[in-house]
């Protein structure tokens, strides 16, 4: 499975994120792509640990059965629900957006497992630290197939 971990994988996702633009539509679902953006980075951010949130009474019970949707080869389905505190709803600039995300996406990558979190998901639980790369890789890719790029 793809990884940003991979320094391919993370060219290819690169790449595409490098044709994205403002007028690029969402082909589902109602984030412009300033917000997607900053929906990504704000996932990122729990990837590296940078936010940490606790664990959640439903991620115990449900959790366990959609873990495997995170890390099995299958794109996300269309239109799947978002933690709400991932739901970005404010205008956003979109290269600001672009240009924050891009770097933080390139400095996770470059760091490799090391720079994946240890803490606890939210609703899945625990993750091996190579598994974020392969989240990481797999949201991206999910949200720029939405963008058509």
């Amino acid at each position: 499975m793809k990884t940003v971990f991979n320094s391919n994988d993370y060219q290819e996702l690169n790449n595409r994120l490098n044709k994205l633009t403002a007028e690029n539509k969402a082909q589902w679902g109602v984030m412009k792509a300033p917000q997607m953006l900053a929906h990504c980075n704000e996932a990122l951010k729990v990837a590296t640990g940078e936010v940490k949130r606790p664990r959640i009474f439903m991620g115990y019970i449900m959790g366990p059965l959609f873990k495997n949707m995170l890390l099995n080869e299958k794109p996300y389905p269309k239109g799947v629900r978002t933690d709400p505190h991932f739901i970005i709803t404010e205008e956003k600039d979109f290269a600001a957006e672009k240009e924050k995300f891009s770097a933080a996406l390139k400095q996770f990558s470059e760091g490799g497992e090391k720079k994946a979190t240890t803490h606890t998901h939210p609703f899945f639980g625990n993750f091996h630290q190579k598994d974020w790369g392969r989240i990481v890789y797999k949201h991206l890719d999910h949200h720029l197939t939405q963008f058509g790029v």
